[in-house]
């Protein structure tokens, strides 16, 4: 049998460690923040999120198994920086990161990710009021502003590495390691709000964004709007360039650009992910697969069927089966 529901394999002495075998459950376990996540690639899906917190603070570990399109909000006034363990092809808001960048984004606004397969990333959120404080008390000259308003943050390569590793010493492998989290104000605080302002004070935002990829950005957003509109309906690419007012060509390179895939991909792929978030959050013994289905426009059920388990590694009802258990 296969699980989709999320396990807590640890939360004691601080560190809270989540285990799930469905990428969107997995979404709804970081503490505070508003997520929505679908599988892009296929496979049965296996993730972890390791966190641990403390006013004002939050750091984490999320290591997923197959590659995902994110949705995400951090909690308010706070701002979000993102590190992935090595260099991937990962996509923020369509923008592709590289090995001596950090990923940023404020508190309450939605933001998008695309990270690919066999991903591993930290995380830190911080209050605004927090990193301004600390920054100010230890001489750090920062803007702030410019920070907020940027997806990434040239820094120094080495210094990132080194924060990578602090990091990783606070989120330990074995749920059973201590990682000096008894007293109610640890030291890590302070280790990592001091890493990641000698980080900023040095670090380069990415100049503003090119009027092109600002176009690019429009057409694909228009064109997920009414594709998620007409969710059960068969849109055709000359429909979606019609109503977007761009040509094939066009509308096929902004998605490839921006998000890595074809719109006739990304609209099968979120239809896919659509089926299989109400499967898990439908009542068991009430839900009919095919009239699931058939609502997200897949009326073909055996090419759906065919579909479902390429993606996810197993079909629709073992999903169903195991929401039961």
């Amino acid at each position: 049998m296969h699980q989709t529901a999320t396990q807590l394999l640890h939360h004691a002495r601080g560190v809270r460690t989540v285990l799930a075998h469905d990428a969107d459950q997995l979404a709804g376990e970081l503490t505070n923040w508003q997520q929505r996540y679908d599988q892009i690639s296929p496979g049965l899906f296996r993730g972890a999120l390791t966190e641990r917190q403390l006013p004002q603070l939050q750091v984490f570990r999320e290591t997923l198994s197959q590659s995902v399109r994110q949705s995400c909000r951090v909690w308010p006034d706070a701002i979000w920086f993102g590190l992935p363990e090595h260099v991937s092809a990962t996509r923020i808001n369509g923008r592709q990161t590289g090995a001596d960048a950090i990923m940023v984004q404020p508190g309450n606004v939605e933001f998008e990710l695309v990270t690919p397969s066999d991903y591993r990333i930290y995380g830190v959120v911080a209050s605004r009021q927090l990193l301004a404080e600390t920054a100010l008390a230890h001489g750090c000259e920062i803007d702030w502003r410019r920070v907020q308003s940027a997806d990434l943050l040239r820094v120094d390569a080495t210094e990132r590495a080194a924060f990578v590793r602090t990091l990783a010493r606070l989120l330990p492998e074995d749920a059973t390691a201590d990682a000096g989290a008894g007293d109610p104000d640890p030291a890590w605080r302070q280790a990592v709000l001091l890493a990641l302002l000698d980080m900023l004070d040095h670090r380069c935002v990415e100049p503003a964004l090119a009027a092109s990829l600002q176009r690019r950005r429009r057409v694909v957003a228009l064109a997920r709007e009414y594709l998620d509109a007409h969710r059960g309906e068969a849109v055709t690419v000359p429909e979606l360039c019609e109503r977007v007012h761009v040509s094939r060509r066009t509308l096929q390179y902004c998605f490839e650009d921006v998000l890595g895939m074809s719109p006739m991909l990304y609209l099968r792929l979120m239809r896919l992910n659509g089926v299989r978030r109400q499967l898990n959050q439908g009542a068991p013994g009430r839900v009919a697969i095919g009239d699931v289905a058939d609502a997200w426009g897949l009326s073909n059920f055996s090419q759906f069927s065919s579909d479902y388990r390429k993606l996810f590694g197993l079909c629709p009802s073992a999903t169903l089966k195991a929401r039961a258990q």
